[in-house]
């Protein structure tokens, strides 16, 4: 398509398009994504079931539990990756209630800012992770 033909009206419709457009198929990637995770899951469920042992004996051996520092770690030290928004790095989000900026991006991108999914999905594929 040529694009110097077009209007500004038009450039930006084509561009608001694309972006919807772009946040649909990260939307639907994120959803295909989990749905072949869980689609794993049940297979491997499968496999340990068939072979007659307990699930959680095969999850020890595939996923130790992290044995805590014996220094003691705290809760207080914990640290947790911030997410700053790529257009403006003041906007920072931590964790918790979801700040307005963040409600309204996602909003705007199509996600749903009450489903986790598509909280989890808006972080992968619009923030940028950094830790502080």
């Amino acid at each position: 398509m040529d694009y110097h033909d077009l209007s500004l009206d038009e450039l930006k419709a084509q561009l608001q398009q694309l972006e919807q457009s772009k946040a649909d198929l990260e939307k639907t990637l994120y959803q295909r994504w989990h749905e072949a995770k869980t689609e794993l899951a049940h297979e491997i469920r499968e496999m340990i079931d068939s072979r007659g042992y307990d699930p959680e004996e095969i999850l020890e051996l595939v996923a130790p539990k992290r044995r805590r520092a014996s220094t003691g770690a705290k809760k207080g030290n914990r640290s947790y990756t911030r997410y700053a928004d790529p257009e403006n790095p003041n906007n920072v989000y931590i964790r918790g209630v979801l700040p307005k900026w963040m409600k309204e991006k996602m909003t705007a991108q199509g996600y749903d800012p009450s489903l986790r999914e598509d909280r989890e999905a808006f972080k992968a594929n619009y923030l940028q992770p950094t830790m502080d």
